[in-house]
């Protein structure tokens, strides 16, 4: 945080331009054009947050009630409640085992007459199969509806993530690539009228515009979905340091991952060919076969590798601790009233989860830290930490066998 971004809230805060519904241009409005330019997307939408523009663009795009969304099963828990808040039913594929994105297989297998939307999620930084992905919407007559939250400045096939579907949805939280101060989102739209769908939504159903005296008419069902200026200000102030930013995290995260990768059993995350990793998270995946630690579970190796590696300093978590499906709201099928959509929707398909699972099992990560573009002599300490415990396999072995 510079004092450029200090700069730029004060002045939010003396000109008084402090809401999105003012007439005429304002810091959100400036922040939706400069993203959509910088993606190459006719319109983007700013949001109170992340979260609130998945469920803006499935409202938008008209999936509703009856209707089934295709969510991995590995995901932040707002890629599957985004299609509940619409009264749809989140139906989890399967991940691909490397990119920890959707696996076209697995959705492949899951679409019926029912499901309306794909949402591939671009996991920790990593895009998901958009070829895949969209030859299967295609087929079908399916939405595409990128969540984006933690993918900013990725690349697929030399497009921007953000521009590879109907919609895309970012998150601005405080600890992404790309933030506020705060939380915020941005909604990125194909679609003129969807668009407009979606402006409206996010201010109560009303039509603001420039120029436009404010009715106060509700003409769709909408929320209070709105960024403020100084969230949009911010985040401007961040955007105009962003490419220097990205390109200092890409360095020291290579640097670190060079170092990782000597060490057996580990598997370091790798961008797709023809893809743009941006590294929001890194998530290492542990093989205690490989690394010569024999007769130890998955869970056990990264059990005792997690305790170690915390003790020299190196701050790995698990992130999440169970897939999607497994989570309570979604076995319990919690819902709205007396438990819709649930209640009122037929069986959805169901499928097995085997690598979401393993990869939870046998994974930990790093987040937040490695973002900053100082983090670079960090990183080489936890690089340092990761070593020393690689030197002392012959313990990490007896005290995971120890744990069993």
């Amino acid at each position: 945080m510079t004092e450029a971004d200090h700069r730029a809230v004060r002045e939010v805060l003396d000109g008084g331009r402090l809401v999105s519904d003012v007439d005429g241009a304002t810091p959100v409005s400036e922040l939706e054009e400069r993203w959509a330019r910088r993606c190459g997307t006719p319109h983007c939408v700013a949001t109170s947050n992340g979260t609130t523009a998945l469920a803006l663009a499935l409202s938008a795009l008209g999936v509703g009630p009856g209707d089934e969304v295709i969510v991995p099963a590995l995901s932040f828990i707002a890629s599957g409640l985004a299609p509940l808040h619409q009264m749809a039913v989140p139906v989890f594929a399967d991940i691909d085992p490397r990119t920890f994105t959707l696996d076209a297989a697995s959705v492949e297998s899951l679409v019926t007459p029912r499901t309306a939307a794909i949402m591939p999620v671009h996991l920790h930084g990593q895009p998901a199969d958009m070829d895949a992905l969209g030859a299967i919407a295609e087929r079908h007559g399916l939405a595409v509806v990128e969540d984006a939250a933690q993918a900013h400045g990725a690349t697929w096939r030399g497009r921007a993530v953000g521009s590879l579907g109907d919609a895309a949805a970012f998150s601005l939280q405080v600890t992404k690539n790309l933030p506020t101060c705060g939380e915020g989102g941005l909604l990125n739209l194909t679609d003129a009228r969807t668009a407009e769908r979606a402006r409206m939504m996010r201010e109560f159903g009303e039509v603001i515009a420039p120029g436009k005296d404010r009715d106060y008419v509700s003409y769709l069902l909408g929320w209070n979905h709105k960024m403020n200026g100084v969230q949009a200000a911010f985040t401007l102030s961040q955007l105009d340091r962003f490419d220097e930013y990205e390109a200092a995290r890409q360095r020291n995260v290579a640097a670190f991952l060079a170092r990782l990768a000597d060490l057996p059993g580990i598997a370091v995350p790798r961008a797709t060919p023809g893809s743009q990793h941006v590294m929001h998270i890194i998530r290492l995946r542990f093989d205690a076969e490989a690394a010569g630690v024999e007769g130890v579970s998955p869970g056990a190796f990264r059990r005792v590798l997690h305790r170690l590696l915390r003790t020299e300093g190196v701050p790995v978590s698990r992130y999440q601790l169970m897939t999607l499906p497994e989570q309570k709201v979604f076995t319990d099928r919690v819902g709205f009233g007396r438990g819709y959509p649930w209640a009122a929707a037929e069986p959805p398909p169901h499928a097995e989860h085997p690598v979401a699972r393993a990869v939870i099992e046998d994974s930990l990560t790093l987040q937040k830290r490695h973002l900053h573009p100082d983090a670079g002599p960090a990183l080489q300490r936890y690089a340092d930490g990761f070593e020393k415990v690689w030197c002392h396999l012959d313990v990490v072995a007896h005290m995971a066998r120890a744990s069993r």
